[in-house]
């Protein structure tokens, strides 16, 4: 059996270091904007694009001629050679996305809609609008790693508090922790990135995961998949697509309506693992059915949480995102607007507007 294992490594740069780092990437960032630009006013007057050996050519001859651009020589010259290869590689790749000549399998993406069920044994059961299932297993790696955990822990309460022994064990502590996170996240990276890949709209539920974990049983299960996690990414991954996420309401009965003829039930175990409808026969697993149930939801106008809380990439402090919903509160205020309200109740009588005095009468 082939195993495949990878390294990541973390850079720990001193304050010099750091400033050198920024400044080459600075640099690299300043090259491409350069190199786009003169490529756009070529393509624009002869239809085509400069190589990197022309952009570097140049290159060599306006940072010489250009007082503005004095300070190239602070910075290895290899930043700018490799940003000018970096852009010949991506505008040929445009050129050839342009004329289908790009290798791999293309996705006919558009009009794609997909609804998606949480579950702790699998994390994600998905149903698509072309009939297929698709089922992506959570990792569960605090389960996976638990037992090291446990004897970690108990090893550590039995050092002495302040000694080197104690500090070594601290951080065997982290180092499982952090393994535990790393492995859950890249789990969850990869399949979210996947259904905003390959799906213009995904549906899914809004699930009060604060709620469920309270549940003493489901709360380690729950907190190991990752639920809450899944909606975040989901909803920045699929605003970088062109996607959209829409969810469900969180009281609406996916799991206990039947996806065939509408039929929903009183009640619905979570030991029942195969959901049986009375009405029309319908024998189907339950996440399997409320999935369906959730794809039905893709062009019925739910709610879509792209543009709630305005851009999704970050911004600087203090700036408003645009494209806000309605009700949300404007730049330089925080909460929403009908917390706002509530707060200004609570105001001192003094900081809040005098209405004028109406006589009353009988």
């Amino acid at each position: 059996m082939k195993v495949t294992q990878a390294y990541r490594f973390a850079l720990d740069p001193s304050p010099t270091q750091e400033r050198a780092l920024r400044s080459h990437a600075g640099a690299a960032r300043f090259a491409w904007n350069w190199a786009l630009h003169r490529c756009k006013e070529r393509y624009a007057a002869e239809r085509k694009w400069y190589s990197a050996a022309e952009l570097h050519k140049l290159w060599n001859g306006a940072k010489k001629a250009d007082p503005a651009l004095a300070w190239w020589g602070e910075n290895s010259k290899c930043c700018y050679q490799e940003a000018f290869r970096n852009l010949d590689r991506a505008l040929g790749d445009f050129s050839k996305s342009r004329k289908g000549q790009r290798k791999g399998k293309k996705l006919a993406r558009p009009g794609t809609a997909i609804g998606i069920d949480l579950g702790v044994k699998v994390l994600i059961t998905g149903a698509d609008d072309a009939g297929n299932v698709i089922t992506v297993p959570g990792p569960r790696p605090l389960r996976a790693g638990l037992r090291r955990l446990r004897r970690a822990h108990r090893a550590h309460s039995r050092k002495r508090p302040g000694s080197a022994g104690r500090r070594k064990s601290a951080a065997r502590l982290a180092r499982l922790h952090a393994r535990i996170a790393s492995v859950r996240g890249d789990a969850l990276h990869k399949a979210t990135t996947m259904l905003a890949a390959r799906y213009e709209t995904v549906v899914a539920e809004d699930l009060n995961v604060a709620g469920m974990t309270r549940n003493r049983k489901l709360a380690r299960a729950i907190a190991d998949q990752g639920f809450g996690q899944v909606r975040r990414m989901l909803g920045y991954k699929t605003a970088w697509h062109g996607g959209t996420l829409v969810t469900a309401g969180r009281f609406y009965p996916s799991s206990k309506k039947c996806s065939g003829c509408g039929t929903v039930k009183a009640k619905l175990a979570l030991s029942e693992r195969t959901y049986q409808c009375d009405a029309c026969g319908l024998a189907e697993d339950r996440d399997v059915n409320a999935a369906r149930n959730l794809l039905k939801l893709a062009a019925s106008g739910a709610e879509s949480l792209n543009a709630r809380g305005g851009a999704v990439r970050p911004r600087t402090a203090r700036r408003a995102p645009p494209n806000l919903e309605p009700g949300t509160p404007p730049g330089g205020k925080t909460g929403t607007a009908a917390r706002q309200r509530a707060a200004a109740a609570r105001a001192p009588l003094s900081t809040q507007p005098q209405r004028e005095a109406v006589p009353w009468s009988p």
